[in-house]
Formats: C-alpha cells, structure tokens, sequence
C-alpha cells in the first residue's frame, strides 16, 4: 500500500523540488565548464574522475558518483574509471553528479582529446541529434517508450542502431535512478513534474564511446 502511495509522489516533484534538481544540474554542468579550461592529457582515468569530483565539490554539492571512460573503455557504458593513461586521439565519457540537499545531478559528456576521426564526428553528430529527439518528444501523456524511441530512431537511421545498448533515460530526484524508466515496453504517461535523464550513446567496442546526458523536467 505504501508504495502505491508514494510512487505518484516520487515521480511527480513540486516547484521546490524543481527548483533543487535545476540548481544542482546547473552547477554540475558549470564543474564542466571549468574542466574543459584544463588539459587532461597524461592523466589517468581516476585523476580525471577526481578532477571532476572536486569540481563539484567546490560548487556546494556532495559528489556522489563518477564514471571515466576514455579510448576503447568508453565502449563500456558501466565503466568506472582505470590507471589507463589519456593522451591524443581518445574520446573521454564522463558520467557524474552529485546531490543539493539530497536531490541529484546526473550528466554525461563526451570529449575528445585532439582533433577527432570522421568516424567520431559523424557519431557524435547522431548521438546529439537523438538525445534533441528525445528531448523534443517529451510532453504530458507521451507514453516513457515513446521517448526512447524517438532516440532510437535516429541513431538507428544514422547505423547505430545496434551500437544503442541501454535505455534513454531514467528517473532522477532523491534516488540517482528511480522511475519513469523511458525504456521500450514501458506505457505509463508522462506527467507534469517529472523529471528524467535524456542520455542516448553510441558504443563501439574497440574504439570508443559517445554518450550526451541532459536532465529534462515534464512541463
């Protein structure tokens, strides 16, 4: 009974809850901002990974979590970081966030460091245009699956249909995943209020990995 009562609750937040996601979004995405001044050449994937986490730290969140990928370790979307050392010619994925007052930041970005491959550009290019189709698919009533799918459209279009391995998006509020799960599958309606991850990528093992996270809030 309890979770009947607190699932509509969990997933519908209010103006101050809105309000806590956005500020700490916000800050997560200005740590960014200041990581991309530094060079990160020669530094490990756990440097790097620390690096960000004192970027958040120094903007009044608490670092909660955050993944580094870079090169062929990008291809794996659950990677946490490694002693592999960044130099020219590697993509860096970058997942991370922290909480204000309880409430979570999650992002992803992707960089590259040097001049990337056509190959890189071209999947770049299709993972941002998927994760704006995700974006501008989302309004009251939209079933979570139609979300996803618009992503899946376009990445699909472009050949990167198979290399699209995980959902669109997750829930985000006191928990880091939580529902709406915009997965294939899943009919329930989106509401005014909620918020979600929008984070569409491109994993090709071997070489590297794309992947662009957003937070979107239902309005």
């Amino acid at each position: 009974e309890g979770g009947q009562l607190l699932r509509p609750l969990r997933m519908i937040k209010d103006v101050r809850e809105i309000d806590l996601l956005a500020e700490a979004a916000r800050r997560t995405d200005e740590s960014w901002e200041e990581f991309l001044t530094l060079s990160i050449t020669g530094l490990t994937e756990w440097e790097v990974r620390d690096r960000l986490m004192g970027l958040l730290q120094a903007r009044g969140l608490t670092p909660v979590f955050c993944n580094v990928g870079s090169g062929p370790n990008g291809a794996s979307p659950h990677q946490t970081a490694s002693d592999r050392v960044i130099g020219p010619g590697d993509a860096v994925v970058c997942d991370w966030g922290g909480t204000l007052e309880g409430y979570n930041s999650d992002v992803t970005r992707t960089a590259h460091v040097g001049d990337p491959s056509p190959e890189f550009a071209r999947a770049y290019e299709a993972v941002l245009a998927a994760n704006q189709a995700a974006f501008e698919a989302v309004r009251p009533g939209v079933p979570c699956q139609d979300i996803d799918r618009a992503a899946r459209h376009i990445l699909t279009q472009a050949g990167y249909g198979d290399a699209f391995i995980h959902r669109t998006g997750h829930g985000l509020g006191l928990s880091l995943h939580e529902e709406p799960y915009l997965v294939e599958g899943n009919t329930l309606p989106l509401a005014e209020g909620m918020v979600f991850s929008d984070e569409p990528g491109v994993y090709l093992p071997g070489q590297f990995g794309i992947r662009i996270e957003d937070t979107v809030v239902c309005t």
